[in-house]
């Protein structure tokens, strides 16, 4: 396939090395006193070498190439150890590269027990370095970047209008909320309305987003919340959501994130409690738009 990959001029290239440790994917090494790339399957083309090299000798072309391929890479990658990996999930971050960011973390996940030494630490990392603006591309979390939705008034006064004059009163719907409390840090895991239930793990800003949650994602089902940004005690969750599934014997867990990036660590919290549980359970993964709507639905 044809695509945007770096090109090295070995004639300006004199060996530093400085491009190094700035490619995230691994994809450079020193070979003969030359930068060399070793694999087009690690080189992402997006060029982060390029501003480290002081003799101007990368650039980027486009032309043949083996397609990047995200799991190869991450998977080289966790052989040198947590920073290497942070840097490298930080730097799909920063490009908003997020289907290759969530394939990462979904390789970190499936192969935690192998690598449950940097796993849970590096992407706790990773998201207090979004929650801190540190690094990142637009100045400060992708997650916090704010926008304004604008609001129709033609639509408004149309509605306006209709409701005065069939004097439509106002629906107050029901709410589907079967227990309390709801927040993971205050449930009881345990608890008779986990028993046998059908599960929701949703993040703090779900609800708010979606304007028919209680109707399209509560009725029937118990309910846990969580920001898997602002959260500390991460560990706990995992640890009560273990005692769902093995415990209370839970039929199904729907993890309900936000697209932003931060939100995926719930997704990454319910997969580690479901590899440390005995009994298997399905895991469904919904991502809502920040505008409400279903973005991602599937069974992981």
């Amino acid at each position: 396939m044809k695509r945007e990959i770096i090109k090295i001029d070995e004639e300006k290239c004199n060996g530093c090395g400085l491009c190094i440790p700035s490619c995230p994917e691994g994809a450079l090494q020193i070979i003969d006193g030359k930068a060399r790339l070793v694999s087009d399957l690690m080189c992402d083309g997006l060029g982060a070498c390029i501003g480290e090299c002081p003799e101007g000798a990368i650039e980027i072309e486009e032309r043949e190439a083996e397609p990047y391929n995200e799991q190869a890479v991450i998977r080289e990658i966790v052989k040198f150890g947590e920073n290497t990996v942070v840097a490298h999930l930080k730097h799909l971050l920063d490009h908003n590269e997020m289907v290759y960011f969530e394939t990462a973390v979904e390789y970190l996940t499936e192969e935690g027990h192998k690598f449950s030494f940097i796993v849970e630490n590096a992407l706790d990392k990773v998201y207090q370095k979004s929650l801190s603006g540190e690094g990142c591309a637009t100045g400060g979390c992708p997650g916090s970047k704010m926008f304004e939705f604008p609001i129709d008034m033609d639509e408004v006064e149309s509605a306006g209008s209709l409701t005065a004059v069939v004097a439509v009163a106002p629906v107050e719907l029901k709410s589907e909320l079967r227990q309390w409390p709801v927040q993971m840090h205050l449930i009881n895991p345990v608890a008779p309305y986990f028993r046998n239930a059908d599960v929701v793990l949703a993040a703090d800003c779900v609800a708010f987003s979606v304007g028919n949650f209680h109707q399209k994602y509560l009725q029937g089902h118990s309910l846990a919340i969580a920001c898997p940004k602002l959260d500390s005690g991460k560990e706990e969750y995992v640890e009560k959501l273990k005692a769902m599934i093995d415990e209370s014997e839970i039929k199904s867990l729907q993890v309900l994130v936000m697209e932003v990036p931060c939100c995926g660590g719930l997704v990454h919290i319910a997969n580690l409690a479901r590899e440390a549980a005995s009994r298997k359970i399905q895991i469904k993964k919904t991502v809502i738009g920040i505008k409400g709507d279903v973005l991602f639905e599937d069974y992981i």
